[in-house]
């Protein structure tokens, strides 16, 4: 059994999760919409760039979650899969995740974007695990703050490794599929790198290292 690791913001799915739900809060008015939608491109600009500070980020993002119970934003969430992530689903991307999953490879996630956005998305593509940014939990409410360490550059990096430690997965033989130069500490790392409709910094990354370069658009 190899690992077969994707990351799940237009790789997977062909839009960003992350900047999607900031959409929807301020489509539904959840968010003083104006200034939610700025700050919420702005960072997402950031983030594409390679300049996200990824703190200041999530304490932006993580905030509305602390503003609501666990039952709205469930119920919220079960609207966003509706409206914002099922148009953007990629069937190829499905052909993907079973051809590993018919070679018995096990299908990790690893993405930065936060466990209440992604978990129920990983569960729709049916992949055995995800590692996520971790919202801070309390009593069953969020806190708006963060739980460890953010799934970012190479936080994940560090987070893979404590998962592999916890479950006795290795990377010998194995796939990490992701489309941002964000990711390159944890490409560098694995035994097979593939670039997915990547940006422009990875894509000559990947061309200079003759790394595959998937289109799954």
């Amino acid at each position: 059994m190899s690992l077969a690791i994707f990351d799940l913001d237009n790789t997977l799915i062909g839009g960003d999760s992350d900047h999607a739900w900031g959409e929807f809060l301020c489509k539904k008015g959840i968010v003083d919409t104006d200034a939610y939608r700025r700050a919420n491109d702005y960072f997402y600009e950031q983030y594409k760039s390679g300049g996200l500070d990824i703190h200041e980020y999530l304490e932006f993002a993580l905030r509305p979650l602390a503003e609501h119970d666990m039952a709205q934003l469930t119920a919220w969430h079960a609207e966003f899969m509706r409206e914002m992530i099922a148009p953007i689903m990629l069937p190829k991307a499905a052909e993907l995740l079973q051809k590993h999953r018919d070679r018995g490879d096990f299908l990790l996630i690893i993405t930065a974007t936060n466990a209440f956005v992604t978990q129920p998305i990983a569960e729709h593509l049916g992949v055995d695990a995800i590692l996520a940014t971790d919202p801070e939990l309390l009593d069953g409410s969020y806190t708006g703050k963060v739980a460890g360490i953010p799934c970012f550059q190479h936080g994940k990096v560090e987070r893979l490794h404590t998962w592999l430690t916890d479950t006795g997965h290795t990377l010998e033989e194995s796939y990490f599929y992701s489309d941002s130069h964000n990711d390159l500490p944890l490409l560098e790392l694995v035994t097979y790198p593939v670039a997915v409709n990547p940006d422009e910094l990875l894509e000559n990354h990947a061309t200079g290292r003759d790394w595959p370069v998937l289109d799954l658009r």
